[in-house]
C-alpha cells in the first residue's frame, strides 16, 4: 500500500450535473482532508447511471487510493452507488441483518412503518464494513479493493458530514499514520489588489514550505500561509514568521484571519468600542443589513436600517433635503452624506452608513455611469463620503458596494483610515 493518500471525491446524482444542486460536498470533502493533513487530488461528478458510474470507479481506482463518494444510497431506483461498485469491484451484495434492525429502529422511532425499498439500504459489499448512520436511514460502505480505500457516503449533508469525520478521517489517519499535518492560516484584506501584493512577496510567494497564495475574492483578497509538518505547533512554527512579514507590509489592509468576514470584524470593533450602527441603503437594497445581521451576536451593535430605494423615503425618512435630490440626484457625494447623517439621527447611533449608486444593467449615463457608487460613513467627529467606480454584474456591484462601505467604516473603527476621498 501507499504511504501516500491520493484522494478523489465523486458526487453521484443527476440534479448535480443539471445544475439544481450544487455540488458543495467537493468543498466540504476537500477542506475535512486538508484540515487532517490529506490531499483531494480530483474531483468528479457523475449521473445516477449504472453504467457511468461503475466508469467512474474505473477512472478514479486508475489514479487515487482513496475514493470518497457521496449519494446514490437512498432506497430508491435510481440510487445505484453501491450497485456500482459491486459490480466494478466483482463482488456480490449481502444484507446486513443488524442494518436492517436499525433502520427498521429509525421508522418505529418516528413512528412509521418502514417500506420495502428501504431494504436496500441494508445491503453491504461483499468483503466491506457498514457504517453506522445516526441521523438518517442510509449506512456507509467502507470496502478495499487492490489497495483502494473506498468510502461510500450518502448525499444529505447532516448525515455525510458527521460521518466524513466519524468514519473516514480517523480511519485515513490509520491507514496513513506518517501523513503530515497540513496547517493553512488565511488573511483577509480590503482596500488593496492582488497584483499589488503580488509584486511586493515574490520571495513568499516562490517559496515551498510554508506556501503563500494570494486568492481573489469578491471586493476582497486572501493570502493563504500552508505549511507542512510531523505535528501542528512545527507547522504553525513555520507559519508564524511569514505572518509577521506579511503584516508588517499589508497591516494597513488586513481587517481578519480565517473565517472572519469584514462584517464580523465591523462587529468585534464594534462591540470592542462598546459602540452602535445603523445603515442607509439605496442600491444595496438590505444586502448589507443582511451581511451585518448575518453574525451571531449583532444585536449588541446593530440597531437596523432603512432601504431607502424611492426618493420620498429618502427625504422623509432619512431627512434628505429635497433640493439635495433635485439638484444633485439621489446618486452623488450630497446624497450618500444626507443619508448616512440622516440615519444616524433618526435611529440614534453612534455610526451611520450610506450607500448610494447605479448597479445596473441599465440606468447610467456617461456623467454618471452603471458601477458608480457613493458609500458614506457617518460618525461623531465627520462624515465621510467615497467615490467608487465598481464592475461587474449587477449582483457583484451590490456586493462589492456592501463590502466598501463596511471596510470604511473597519477603518475609522481600527483607526487605520486612509486619506480622504479617493477609492
Amino acid at each position: 500500500m501507499s504511504q501516500t493518500c491520493r484522494g478523489e471525491h465523486l458526487a453521484v446524482g443527476t440534479e448535480i450535473l443539471l445544475g439544481q444542486i450544487a455540488n458543495s460536498h467537493a468543498r466540504t470533502v476537500s477542506l475535512e482532508f486538508a484540515n487532517n493533513g490529506f490531499f483531494i487530488y480530483h474531483h468528479s461528478a457523475v449521473g445516477d447511471n449504472l453504467g457511468r458510474i461503475v466508469e467512474a470507479f474505473r477512472v478514479a481506482a486508475a489514479r487515487s487510493n482513496v475514493v470518497v463518494v457521496t449519494g446514490g444510497l437512498g432506497p430508491t431506483a435510481d440510487d445505484l452507488t453501491k450497485e456500482a461498485l459491486a459490480q466494478f469491484l466483482g463482488r456480490t451484495l449481502w444484507l446486513s441483518e443488524e442494518a436492517l434492525r436499525q433502520i427498521e429502529a429509525y421508522f418505529q422511532a418516528r413512528k412509521r412503518k418502514m417500506p420495502d425499498e428501504n431494504r436496500k439500504q441494508a445491503l453491504c459489499i461483499e468483503g466491506g464494513e457498514l457504517m453506522d448512520n445516526p441521523n438518517g436511514t442510509a449506512p456507509g460502505v467502507y470496502v478495499e479493493a487492490d489497495g483502494v480505500h473506498y468510502f461510500l457516503l450518502p448525499g444529505p449533508p447532516l448525515e455525510m458530514v458527521p460521518m466524513l469525520r466519524n468514519h473516514v478521517l480517523p480511519r485515513l489517519r490509520r491507514l496513513f499514520p506518517h501523513e503530515q499535518v497540513l496547517v493553512s492560516r488565511v488573511l483577509h484584506l480590503c482596500g488593496i489588489g492582488e497584483s499589488d501584493v503580488d509584486e511586493q512577496i515574490p520571495q513568499w510567494l516562490a517559496q515551498a514550505n510554508p506556501t503563500v497564495a494570494p486568492l481573489a475574492g469578491e471586493g476582497e483578497m486572501l493570502l493563504r500561509i500552508t505549511a507542512r509538518a510531523e505535528d501542528e505547533d512545527r507547522a504553525r512554527a513555520l507559519i508564524a514568521p511569514v505572518e509577521a512579514d506579511l503584516r508588517r507590509r499589508f497591516s494597513p489592509y488586513i481587517y481578519g484571519v480565517d473565517d472572519e468576514t469584514l462584517a464580523s470584524a465591523v462587529g468585534r470593533c464594534l462591540t470592542a468600542a462598546g459602540q452602535t450602527l445603523a445603515v442607509a441603503e439605496s442600491c444595496t437594497g438590505g444586502g448589507l443589513s443582511s451581511m451585518i445581521t448575518g453574525v451571531p451576536g449583532s444585536s449588541a451593535y446593530f440597531l437596523g436600517g432603512v432601504v431607502a430605494y424611492d426618493n420620498r423615503v429618502k427625504s422623509s425618512v432619512l431627512g434628505v433635503p429635497e433640493s439635495t435630490l433635485t439638484v444633485h440626484g439621489a446618486v452623488s457625494e450630497e446624497t450618500a452624506r444626507a443619508m448616512a447623517e440622516g440615519v444616524r439621527n433618526a435611529l440614534g447611533s453612534d455610526w451611520g452608513l450610506a450607500t448610494t449608486g447605479i448597479a445596473g444593467p441599465g440606468g447610467g449615463t456617461p456623467e454618471k455611469p452603471v458601477g458608480l457608487v457613493y458609500v458614506a460613513v457617518a460618525g461623531a467627529k465627520e462624515t465621510r463620503v467615497f467615490r467608487l467606480q465598481l464592475r461587474g454584474s449587477r449582483e457583484q456591484i451590490r456586493l462589492r458596494a456592501a463590502k466598501q462601505v463596511l471596510w470604511r467604516l473597519w477603518q475609522a473603527l481600527a483607526g487605520t483610515a486612509q486619506p480622504h476621498g479617493g477609492n
